[in-house]
């Protein structure tokens, strides 16, 4: 049975599937009429008449004729709504427009708005939407819905309504799955504890060193965070370092210093940390791309992560890093926690590109992380390698693959994993990206942790130097993410002793600040699932 929407539920969506652009001049045999489809109802609209009546001032009827009689039916906010939908700047740089529309995702959407958006014998206007968008997008730099559908060289055009519900319909239903699968997780019977903060050092001298290490692959230096050990750690015998040194990778876009209140914390309780920072596929290079100096990084940038990691696992081996430890862990946000998976050896299954043709036969607004799996298909990864021989672990914060690792999971990995996942993330959903890639695990030392209004941005943090380059709603961000940073880092430092004793964190509900982490060992995570409805 549908779910019933209003307009203006799915108004977002519409906006960010209709890029578009204001021309100067409509062009020869540009599109007149615009037939709405849905629900086996046809509904011609002028577009010309549409176009005058967002001109109109807000609160005024008139300017669209016929049709603004009916427009003005609508009640002032879905009026106002529509307006800005219409008519609104949504792409306003040109340089990054003509980049999105150079890459990968770019092509991807714009396939499947030109199934949505079609002639009137049904054929789809991909190709016409690109070279449109392009001419508009020299001519101008704002970019508006109502243009593009003026400008498009097709008189008679024909948006499917019952595709965009289904969209909008998906959206809502995805929302209400993780809150429904919050809610069994709540009833899940845990056993509860209440834990404090560790103390932040946020007045330690303890800075990080900052080097470039010289690598095959690149023609910089790769730069790196290095982050020392406080104190030697208890050694055995010889006096060798008994605990691990961990590797950290910053996600998609991300910088170093977004997780040195991560580093920090650790080294000063005996953890000594190296923080990659990867050009290419940064902070700066995402700047770059809505700058218009570059297409935007995706997954084709992970063949170089991985020989990043390669790099500097071999570099620490020969000694050329100030850092020791025994054996190492591997720690890593959304791409980095999928780069993580892949150093450990956990290559993708047979078939990814049948799974992406079926997963991409719409847009995946409800789980934006298949995009970049299913760029994989078309990427170069490097050959399968064998796991890092003195591997003891990884932490995996708002990690994805559930296409890469459909039946296995992490069933072939032979160290336990540290999953967390926040229960508003929208793009690694977590029912999809995690537990489904949790249950098949096989060491009894692994856990699933959820954070409870935890969001995919929770674990990163924004320095006082970073350009806001993005401004996110409320809902996308959660809970304080200052809290949960606190509350995973005490959780991370258990973890890790795990590794270091003959110790099993227990499955539990622990509060601390106000935020709730469900820590679930398989058993519990099985119970989780089966209480979910199929």
């Amino acid at each position: 049975m549908p779910v019933p929407l209003r307009f203006r539920q799915f108004k977002g969506l519409l906006a960010s599937l209709l890029i578009a652009g204001t021309p100067l001049v409509p062009p020869v045999a540009a599109a007149e009429v615009l037939e709405l489809r849905f629900d086996g109802l046809e509904l011609p609209v002028n577009l010309e008449q549409l176009d005058g009546w967002t001109r109109s001032p807000a609160g005024r009827t008139g300017g669209g004729g016929d049709l603004a009689v009916w427009l003005d039916l609508l009640d002032p906010r879905s009026r106002q709504d529509l307006r800005i939908l219409l008519r609104a700047p949504l792409l306003r740089d040109t340089s990054f427009g003509q980049q999105l529309l150079d890459s990968w995702a770019g092509s991807q959407m714009l396939a499947r708005l030109g199934d949505l958006l079609t002639t009137a014998d049904g054929r789809s206007t991909t190709a016409v939407l690109q070279t449109t968008l392009r001419r508009l997008l020299e001519s101008r730099q704002d970019v508006s819905t109502i243009g593009l559908l003026r400008a498009l060289p097709v008189q008679r055009l024909s948006l499917q309504l019952d595709g965009l519900y289904e969209l909008a319909v998906q959206w809502r239903q995805q929302i209400d799955l993780q809150r429904q699968a919050l809610r069994r997780l709540q009833a899940l019977a845990l056993p509860e504890r209440r834990t404090v903060p560790l103390a932040f050092a946020d007045r330690s001298p303890l800075r990080p060193r900052r080097l470039g290490l010289a690598v095959d692959h690149r023609q910089q230096p790769l730069p790196l965070e290095i982050w020392p050990a406080v104190a030697p750690a208890p050694g055995r015998g010889n006096g060798a370092p008994q605990r691990p040194w961990l590797l950290l990778m910053p996600g998609l876009g991300g910088n170093a210093d977004q997780f040195g209140w991560l580093a920090s914390e650790l080294a000063e309780r005996g953890w000594p940390v190296v923080v990659v920072q990867h050009p290419g596929s940064d902070g700066p290079a995402l700047k770059a791309a809505l700058d218009g100096q570059r297409p935007p990084p995706g997954a084709e940038t992970l063949a170089i992560r991985l020989a990043d990691i390669e790099a500097v696992l071999a570099a620490q081996r020969r000694g050329e890093l100030p850092v020791r430890g025994q054996g190492v862990v591997l720690l890593g946000h959304s791409m980095g926690a999928l780069s993580a998976l892949l150093a450990a050896g956990v290559m993708p299954e047979a078939g990814l590109a049948g799974r992406c043709r079926k997963a991409l036969d719409r847009l995946p607004i409800a789980n934006p992380s298949r995009l970049l799996q299913c760029q994989l298909p078309s990427t170069e990864l490097p050959e399968r390698s064998s796991p890092p021989a003195d591997l003891r672990g990884l932490v995996l914060l708002n990690s994805f693959g559930s296409l890469l690792w459909p039946r296995r999971g992490l069933a072939s990995l032979a160290v336990p994993v540290l999953m967390v996942g926040g229960s508003l993330d929208l793009v690694t959903p977590p029912l999809e990206e995690q537990l489904r890639l949790f249950l098949q695990g096989r060491d009894p030392r692994s856990r699933l942790v959820m954070v409870e209004g935890g969001s995919h941005f929770s674990p990163v943090r924004l320095m006082p130097t970073d350009e806001v380059l993005f401004r996110l709603d409320e809902e996308l961000v959660g809970v304080d993410p200052a809290r949960v940073q606190s509350a995973l880092l005490r959780l991370t430092t258990e973890y890790l002793q795990t590794l270091e004793q003959p110790l099993l964190l227990p499955a539990q509900r622990r509060v601390q600040q106000g935020v709730t982490l469900d820590v679930l060992d398989a058993a519990a995570a099985r119970r989780w699932k089966a209480g979910l409805k199929p």
